[in-house]
């Protein structure tokens, strides 16, 4: 199995890439074509739908990337990562931790967890 860190690190990368196309073969390269993702805002099962929940982040936050805080870690088929989403240099208004089901060496699922969102 890859390690957390790598998988954690090629995950990320997929949110930052704001190449349509780059993303997506991204995404096929690491996620299983029946994956998912889920977290309090979006969802997406398969390929496509993925890519519509990344581009739709992207979107929303134009000026913002992702950054891994810590060290992912994991156990057995599981992988768990902290991250940031944020302006570049500046503080990051957003954190949250995702728990990903790891199959073969591709993720298989992925949910996601606020822990801090500006307040409204």
């Amino acid at each position: 199995m890859l390690d957390p860190e790598t998988i954690a690190q090629r995950y990320l990368a997929i949110w930052n890439e704001r190449d349509g196309a780059r993303r997506k073969s991204l995404i096929g390269a690491l996620w299983t074509r029946d994956a998912s993702f889920v977290d309090p805002v979006a969802k997406g099962d398969g390929i496509d739908e993925i890519d519509a929940v990344i581009g739709g982040i992207q979107t929303r936050f134009p000026d913002f990337s992702f950054t891994q805080l810590g060290k992912a870690d994991g156990f057995g088929d599981y992988v768990r990562l902290t991250w940031e989403l944020g302006p570049q240099g500046g503080d990051a208004p957003i954190q949250g931790t995702d728990f990903a089901l790891i199959e073969n060496d591709h993720l298989k699922s992925v949910t996601g967890f606020f822990d801090r969102v500006p307040q409204q």
